[in-house]
């Protein structure tokens, strides 16, 4: 039997800004229904990746395929398969919560017939669904963020892609975004690729990819991660480990 196509595959990617090269080789695989937790200190290289992911750089060397498809065979198709929450805020602040996500719905084709009961069905999951005439900028920051994730997934994605989503939060908002989108995970199939710096937010079962300095230095399970690192017995070890041996 053939192996199931990985929900993406980053093969040899290298990007460069002028002279400094910001990503170095990197390569891995996502499975469908994985959590896969990017993870690196800030300048480690992780918004590059997710710009080249997303479409808003051309990788100068390397390969991405989303479902087995490259992506330079067929970018509309791939983009249409990822939900995106970027690490900066891009909701509209005069606009209603409604309103922002009537508007993404738009941009991927969805009528309004559709789009109306998936907004409905996603803020309650989030639990705004009473908020939903109100102003964005009357929201925290936590129920911003819960909003785009909302956004993210109302067409459906098999492939959802999160830059430091957690960034700025409190405790309960981290924990609250950490566990739904975890619980996706589980119960949809959903691939998802979380970047983050906070060790904390890779649970036990979580995949890792450790990116520092825009090139991979270990990925797995978080127990092959620990064992790649020698003596380390926890994540926060094995990272710091690998890091400082690579500096």
């Amino acid at each position: 039997m053939h192996e199931p196509a990985a929900a993406l595959e980053i093969d040899g990617l290298t990007h460069r800004f002028g002279a400094r090269k910001a990503l170095d080789g990197v390569g891995f695989r996502i499975q469908p229904g994985e959590f896969t937790v990017l993870l690196g200190q800030n300048g480690a290289g992780k918004t590059t990746l997710f710009a080249l992911i997303t479409r808003l750089y051309h990788a100068h060397q390397g390969g991405i395929a989303v479902f087995g498809q490259p992506f330079r065979d067929a970018p509309s198709a791939a983009l249409a398969r990822m939900g995106v929450v970027f690490q900066q805020p891009t909701l509209d602040l005069d606009l209603t919560v409604q309103q922002n996500l009537q508007y993404h719905a738009a941009l991927h084709g969805m009528a309004g017939c559709a789009a109306t009961p998936r907004i409905r069905d996603e803020l309650a999951r989030v639990n705004l669904l009473e908020r939903a005439g109100d102003r964005v900028r009357l929201l925290s920051g936590g129920q911003r963020r819960r909003v785009e994730l909302a956004r993210a997934l109302l067409h459906e994605p098999s492939l959802l892609l999160l830059d430091e989503p957690t960034a700025g939060l409190d405790m309960e908002s981290r924990g609250f975004l950490l566990n739904h989108v975890r619980r996706l995970c589980r119960e949809r199939g959903l691939a998802v690729l979380w970047a983050t710096h906070l060790i904390d937010e890779a649970g036990e079962d979580a995949h890792v990819v450790v990116l520092h300095k825009g090139r991979v230095l270990a990925t797995g399970p978080v127990p092959a991660v620990v064992a790649q690192a020698g003596d380390a017995k926890t994540l926060k070890d094995a990272f710091e480990h690998l890091t400082h041996a690579a500096n």
